[in-house]
């Protein structure tokens, strides 16, 4: 059945409202769009800010691990440089102290001269390079080459002529700097074998004084020895070395390193909360007594370095002072107190297991001296004199050896009685140093008393006087004791004294006057010698 036709009002509502519901549906469509696109873009959102934190989270964890390791690899340096220090002893016992004389010498042999590219010669320019090209066709084969080609040649010819003589300056400066590089690696060649020859010559000359067992090669090469004992980057390594070939005693003065030296941090730990290392401060107690482990670790290790060297008949006891270089607190002076000091012969050292014993308590054990509070840099007062470089030693001579009948003492030489009164100290217990006669500071002899509890450094002058001795002479002994900072001082004459003399040295209290007549005794009692003075009084006059 056809549908009725709608009229024209109807047909015109009719298209109205369908375009009423076309609007309709497209505004649904674009609204259902716009809602899409905003969940797609909070979908975005959120996925790029979870993504965000989950990068903060890792950035974060990250950086507490590496903070975490980096306090842990602080910590394991702190514990490492403790653990050095705690093991010094027992990392030196087992190398051998040793150095072989080979191995100070220098190679005199000098790397071969290599100049590189100096050595090529510089390419000359060729003429064809320079050369234009021929004219070509029928007009240059029936009249030959035009004017413009000639004047192009001679332009070319020029060139060639500016670039060969530009050549010729380059190939002569090259041969030049060829020539300087070879004169300079010549020099540097020349040189380098006479450093070696003459190094090497001090070899052979350590060595030969070495073997032949004198004192200052001996010196010498025990420093090198001891100096090159395995310790830790900061301990100081210095040594001086004096040597007394007589006795086979060997004195060393070790520097020490300052408390400084041990860690004051503990440990390190990163707390997250503040995101901060904190160091746990290590107890002034610990600090101070792994200070004194160390320095005792380091007076036995030189000790058992200078033990250990062959031949091991060289040195029968070995003395070591510890010394410190610092600044005095209270006048900003710098100073080298002495903080401990310990002698022992070679048959109380072999009795120890340095491995296995305390430091500490083995300084004890040898009765040394140790300061009480090291790590405030307080001195002890050493059992010989530090300052060894301030005496100029030579030969001792046996004077006693050479006498016979009965010798009159002001008629040996001045040296010869400085020796003699030298081997008098010694015959009493003393150990003694004869100083040359020329500037030493009014200084005969230098004598050190080995007692811990009495000892210590005496200055002693020997006056060859066949008269009275100037009061003069006792008042200067004085000042010199106070210069070289001496306990004692001693006066030895072939003569005597006056009133004044005794009576100075009674109120000074350290000076020890010995006359003629008890020096024959004390020469009868220890050396066994029947002298005769060769003395009468009278006006001091000095032989």
């Amino acid at each position: 059945m056809a549908r009725r036709k709608r009229g024209f009002f109807a047909e015109l509502q009719h298209q109205q409202n369908e375009r009423q519901r076309q609007q309709a549906r497209a505004q649904r469509e674009h609204e259902r769009l716009v809602n899409q696109a905003i969940r797609e873009q909070e979908r975005q959102r959120k996925e790029t800010a979870r993504a965000h934190a989950e990068w903060q989270k890792a950035q974060k964890a990250q950086h507490v691990e590496e903070k975490t390791a980096e306090a842990a690899a602080l910590t394991a340096s702190v514990q490492g440089r403790v653990a050095a220090f705690g093991s010094v002893l027992a990392n030196g016992v087992p190398r051998i102290a040793q150095i072989a004389f080979e191995t100070l010498r220098i190679d005199p042999s000098f790397p071969p001269f290599q100049p590189g590219q100096l050595a090529q010669p510089i390419p000359a320019p060729q003429w064809h390079q320079f050369a234009p090209p021929e004219p070509t066709g029928l007009m240059a084969k029936m009249f030959g080459a035009s004017k413009q080609h000639q004047h192009l040649v001679q332009q070319r010819q020029a060139d060639y002529q500016q670039a060969c003589a530009h050549h010729a300056q380059r190939e002569q400066a090259r041969q030049h700097a060829l020539a300087r590089a070879q004169r300079e690696h010549q020099e540097r060649a020349q040189a380098h074998q006479a450093r070696a020859v003459q190094a090497n010559a001090e070899v052979d000359r350590l060595e030969q004084g070495f073997r032949a067992e004198q004192p200052e090669a001996i010196e010498d090469y025990f420093e090198l020895v001891i100096e090159s004992s395995p310790v830790p980057e900061d301990v100081p390594v210095d040594v001086e070395i004096a040597y007394q070939a007589e006795a086979r005693r060997l004195y060393v003065v070790r520097e020490l390193p300052t408390v400084d030296i041990i860690p004051e941090v503990q440990e390190y730990k990163y707390v997250r909360t503040r995101d901060e290392t904190d160091a746990k401060p290590r107890p002034v107690k610990e600090i101070r007594e792994r200070y004194l482990d160390l320095v005792a670790q380091l007076v036995l290790l030189t000790m058992r370095d200078a033990f250990e060297i062959e031949p091991s008949h060289l040195v029968h006891e070995v003395s070591v002072n510890g010394h410190v270089s610092t600044r005095n607190k209270a006048t900003g002076q710098p100073e080298r107190p002495c903080l401990v000091s310990v002698t022992a012969t070679r048959e109380q050292f072999d009795q120890f297991v340095l491995t296995e014993l305390e430091a500490v308590k083995c300084l004890k054990h040898l009765n040394a001296l140790v300061s009480p509070h090291p790590h405030d840099m307080e001195a002890v007062r050493p059992f010989f004199d530090p300052d060894l470089s301030k005496y100029r030693f030579i030969d001792e001579i046996d004077v006693a050896a050479g006498l016979d009948g009965r010798p009159v003492l002001v008629d040996l030489t001045p040296t010869e009685f400085e020796h003699l009164v030298r081997q008098l100290f010694e015959a009493t217990g003393m150990q003694s140093w004869v100083t040359q006669a020329s500037r030493d500071d009014g200084v005969d002899a230098v004598a050190v008393n080995p007692d811990p509890l009495i000892g210590g450094l005496c200055i002693v002058q020997a006056k060859r006087y066949r008269k009275t001795v100037p009061i003069n002479d006792v008042r200067a002994l004085a000042g010199t004791m106070d210069d070289k900072r001496a306990g004692r001082g001693v006066l030895v004459t072939t003569s005597w004294f006056g009133k004044q003399a005794h009576d100075f040295a009674a109120r000074h209290g350290r000076i020890q006057l010995i006359e003629g007549p008890e020096l024959k005794h004390l020469l009868a009692e220890h050396l066994g010698l029947d002298v005769i003075t060769g003395t009468q009084k009278g006006k001091a006059q000095p032989s």
